[in-house]
């Protein structure tokens, strides 16, 4: 019986604990009552996981008003693999958090730090898991909201200049996706996504489906960090508290790519938008751009929250790119790195949180000689780190190398050239940091420094071992992003 509101369940009790977990007067029990949702979250993901994977989709109609009229939240093998990536993320950041916001967050703000992460996990879930393109609207603001105030926590008073940043352009983006769905319904009178996806092929040609698919390509753009749409993530990063920096950075850009890719393939059709509209020939060089550019200015950062930030414009460069190359194997490729990449930059973001704990700053030189006093955090980094670069045997491996077969496959043997180069510049960046923990000496006078407390330690290692286990035994994330990968281009996911 309570398989059948799995899909229900899976943001409604995110979403109903956020006001219970504010309303808890004790800090503590507020953190465990969040961090035992988060776990509950997981395990609804993995059940629905587990649900689909024999290409079942699953239907959900709230209030029993069938679609197109009433909204509908549908699960396939699709949004079920995002959904994974987000409560996985979430599982392991929650119980990360206690200890971590002690230095990083007024003890006032504790419990609005807890509500605001149930929020934004809800938020985030709701638009994975959605059939609805105005509830999926809403519910990305939810996340959003939850975001901006999130960022706003951190103790740096930049963090309030970036919260504000980040809401200026996060409401462009969300209104730019607002009169895009408003343009859809005016047209098709439904909003329904599958209701949607059939209407849509009738009207080809119609300028308003045209400038409906701008203002959605646009908003979901400025929403994942799309270059040159980038501007606020490196602050939004840089000034959060290092949790938030774990969570958002490991979610939130993934989500929106996932809603990206959604429309591109499920509401308008590939034919539509690859065939029609040419949208690939937009995102290739922006993805080039992004890997290139990012990946340049990332060596010259002296903050170490920062220089990951750009890194993460770089790795989404890479999705895109996957992209639009239009096959099967990059679509693959794009699929595993969203997973991937979860992986490897939540696990940095969790190793730099224990740095943070211990030393007050991230700065690349506030870190010189930490690899003998924080020897099981560094080794978290250094792995992390590998795995951003691509080294065999660690997840960032599996998924560029999908990237340059499906590169290969198309005959664009420069575009695996830049691949490699930037590859190579994520070694420079991440060197930096290595090469001051490990080979340079402790500042005279600095204060002694202890390995970080097994409550971040333990999160951190979780999620970096996890980057090496699906680095050498990849089967189940490949076979979620390929069979994904197919089905979205064979349009069986309506």
């Amino acid at each position: 019986m309570i398989n059948e509101h799995l899909p229900a369940l899976q943001v409604v009790v995110p979403l109903l604990a956020a006001p219970i977990c504010f309303l808890i007067p004790n800090k503590r029990l507020s953190w465990l009552f969040a961090t035992l949702v988060s776990w509950l979250s997981f395990a609804m993901a993995i059940l629905l996981v587990i649900a689909v994977n024999d290409g079942t989709i699953l239907h959900y109609e709230f209030g029993g008003w069938a679609p197109p009229w009433g909204i509908e939240y549908k699960v396939d093998i699709f949004n079920s693999y995002v959904l994974l990536i987000v409560t996985a993320i979430g599982a392991a950041v929650f119980p990360y958090s206690w200890k971590s916001i002690q230095k990083e967050i007024p003890e006032t703000h504790h419990r609005i730090y807890f509500t605001a992460m149930l929020l934004c996990l809800a938020g985030l879930l709701g638009m994975t898991i959605t059939g609805d393109a105005f509830n999926l609207f809403v519910l990305l603001e939810i996340s959003s909201l939850s975001s901006y105030t999130l960022i706003s926590l951190g103790r740096d008073r930049r963090a309030l200049t970036a919260s504000f940043q980040y809401l200026i352009m996060g409401t462009i983006g969300a209104t730019f996706i607002l009169i895009g769905v408003g343009l859809l319904y005016a047209l098709t009178g439904t909003l329904n996504m599958a209701d949607l996806a059939s209407r849509i092929p009738a009207l080809e040609g119609s300028r308003t489906l045209e400038a409906a698919f701008a203002f959605l390509i646009l908003g979901f753009g400025l929403k994942l960090a799309m270059f040159p749409l980038h501007l606020w993530l490196p602050n939004a990063y840089s000034y959060a508290p290092s949790s938030v920096s774990a969570f958002i950075g490991a979610t939130a850009t993934k989500v929106a790519i996932y809603a990206l890719l959604r429309f591109l393939y499920t509401v308008f059709g590939s034919s539509f938008s690859f065939d029609y509209m040419q949208v690939h020939w937009l995102l290739m060089p922006l993805a080039i751009a992004s890997f290139m550019f990012a990946s340049i200015v990332a060596i010259f950062q002296d903050g170490i929250k920062r220089l990951l930030a750009y890194s993460s414009v770089a790795q989404i460069g890479y999705i895109l790119l996957g992209i639009s190359l239009v096959n099967v194997t990059g679509l693959t490729a794009a699929l595993l790195h969203m997973f991937n990449h979860a992986l490897m930059k939540g696990g940095l973001f969790l190793a730099l949180g224990a740095i943070a704990y211990r030393i007050g700053s991230t700065r690349v030189q506030s870190i010189a000689g930490i690899g003998q006093a924080m020897p099981y955090t560094m080794a978290a980094f250094v792995i992390g780190s590998l795995s951003l670069i691509g080294v065999p045997l660690t997840v960032g491996f599996i998924s560029k190398w999908y990237l340059i077969l499906a590169t290969l496959e198309k005959g664009y043997w420069p575009l695996t050239v830049l691949i490699i180069i930037s590859s190579l510049l994520a070694v420079v960046y991440t060197w930096r940091v290595i090469e001051t923990a490990y080979f340079q000496e402790r500042p005279a006078g600095a204060p002694a420094v202890k390995e970080a407390p097994l409550s971040l330690l333990i999160p951190t290692w979780v999620v970096i071992l996890a980057n090496l286990y699906f680095g050498i035994n990849s089967s189940l994330s490949t076979d979620l992003a390929s069979h994904a990968a197919l089905l979205l281009f064979g349009g069986s996911l309506l």
